[in-house]
């Protein structure tokens, strides 16, 4: 049963062609033909009934009011960001340089292999994260650095200054881990210079996935990585590279070494692999991890102390956006409008009694009621004006707590006091304090040409600033631009 039609791109020329998804059995199915190269088909997700429940938090933004390039072509040609993207950006890349201490095979730059170098000046920088400030109606809040292995640079504490200056509220490094951990100091220098999080490459717990994904094993680095920032206070997340067969099995793993380090990791951030390049189609599908993959492997792996309905599509906080945008008076605020099929996530608790015991956010909120809650709330306020606010606030303050059910919440979290505070007294602080008791546990799933989907692009919420002043979403970015932009900006290796 086709499910929609929508635009992907050719797995050998990259050219734009028309696709179908449809439900084949219990999963979904992206299908496209090129008229040079054939008929693709490949896995779009893994379980059509999570599909569908996925669809029911989809939330359509409002793109932005300054796009850079023009519509030309069918999507993703011409990216820059045009007038047809329908969210703004939630989290900006800078790649500041290609060079690497490592030379990873699943890695999207690599200086080595290209033979030249992409490292832009710290005035190109500086412009490109204007660049993403100037987005209108809301100016980008977070940014990371990334590579390449942004640490092989001298002034990368510089560069987090500078990030600081230029307004970003939240800043973060992509990092294999290795200078961290020879350079105890470096944690230190970062944390004082704005850094807030570091994202740490961590594949698995033991050394095989290392040699199999990075062709070394650098387990102990992360070991002493992760000691380093614990020193300097410095939040951690886990990025772990998904693969099937090589570390598929130790998702549960990956998860409780998070929470026995909770003091200084904050989430973990599974990232299946995106196949880059002319992948046979057979190590596609065999390597191939969706969402519901992962969020049945975290069940099977955690003892059902985490299930497959603990998960939630990123977009489903919009009513959150929405809420607080109608108490501030109409002020534009970050929303997350991603596709609902671009990530999930949900946040755990530790248990105070055992510290293997893990209690996720849904078995104590009424996820579903919160957000009903909040939307009715967003539209009373909407539709009364002024008068109408104190009101809706104050009967959501004493509302929104009665969504949780404080017998199952852990012991040492005023879930009900935090709402209050974030809802009724805009506290950020109490923002701040739930994340520090929590563990963000999330899956975010990069298209690459086998799988691409135009209306997925469209609703791209991470997005990269280019030294010509465009905006590219993620996927757009390293699937298509890459080498052009690389190859355009760059110099060649040995060039002095």
């Amino acid at each position: 049963m086709v499910i929609k039609k929508t635009k992907s791109l050719c797995p050998q020329c990259l050219n734009v062609v028309d696709a179908e998804v449809y439900e084949d059995k219990d999963k979904i199915i992206i299908k496209k033909e090129c008229k040079e190269h054939g008929k693709f088909e490949n896995t779009y997700w893994g379980d059509s009934e999570l599909y569908k429940r996925a669809v029911e938090y989809g939330e359509k933004g409002r793109g932005l009011e300054n796009p850079q390039t023009v519509v030309e072509g069918e999507c993703p040609q011409n990216c820059g960001i045009c007038s047809e993207h329908e969210s703004h950006t939630i989290l900006g890349l800078v790649d500041v340089t290609n060079r690497c201490n490592m030379k990873c095979p699943v890695c999207f730059a690599n200086a080595a292999v290209s033979g030249r170098l992409y490292e832009p000046s710290q005035d190109d920088i500086r412009q490109m994260l204007r660049n993403l400030r100037n987005n209108q109606p809301v100016p980008t809040p977070a940014i990371q650095y990334a590579g390449g292995e942004p640490t092989v640079r001298k002034d990368i504490v510089e560069l987090i200054k500078i990030a600081k200056e230029e307004g970003f509220t939240h800043t973060q490094i992509a990092t294999n881990g290795i200078k961290l951990a020879k350079n105890p100091d470096l944690a230190k220098e970062l944390k004082e210079a704005g850094l807030n999080t570091v994202y740490l490459q961590f594949d698995g717990v033991t050394e095989e996935p290392y040699l199999k994904i990075r062709e070394r094993n650098i387990f102990s680095i992360k070991l002493e990585a992760i000691e380093n920032c614990r020193k300097a206070e410095l939040g951690i997340v886990l990025v772990p590279t998904l693969i099937k067969g090589i570390n598929d099995d130790q998702v549960g793993d990956i998860i409780n070494f998070a929470v026995h380090n909770i003091d200084i990791i904050r989430g973990v951030n599974f990232q299946p692999v995106s196949f880059a390049g002319r992948t046979p189609a057979e190590e596609v599908e065999e390597q191939r991890v969706t969402i519901p993959d992962f969020t049945k492997f975290v069940e099977e792996q955690t003892d059902s102390q985490i299930k497959v309905e603990d998960f939630y599509p990123a977009s489903c906080v919009t009513p959150v956006s929405e809420f607080v945008e109608a108490i501030e008076g109409g002020d534009p605020q970050v929303t997350f409008t991603c596709h609902p099929h671009c990530g999930t996530a949900t946040y755990v608790f530790i248990d105070e009694h055992d510290e293997d015991k893990m209690i996720p956010i849904t078995q104590f909120v009424d996820v579903d009621r919160f957000f009903d809650l909040l939307e009715s709330s967003t539209d009373d306020i909407n539709k009364g004006g002024i008068m109408a606010k104190a009101k809706v606030i104050a009967r959501a303050s004493v509302e929104l707590p009665r969504t949780v059910d404080m017998s199952k919440s852990p012991e040492s979290l005023d879930i009900t006091g935090i709402l209050s505070q974030i809802f009724k007294e805009r506290s950020y602080d109490a923002l701040g304090q739930f994340h520090h008791k929590s563990l963000l546990i999330s899956c975010m799933h990069f298209m690459d040409p086998w799988n691409f989907d135009q209306d997925r692009v469209r609703r791209c919420v991470i997005h990269y600033a280019v030294p010509d002043g465009r905006i590219i979403p993620f996927c757009s970015m390293n699937t298509l631009y890459r080498e052009e932009i690389e190859k355009k900006f760059s110099k060649p290796l040995n060039e002095k």
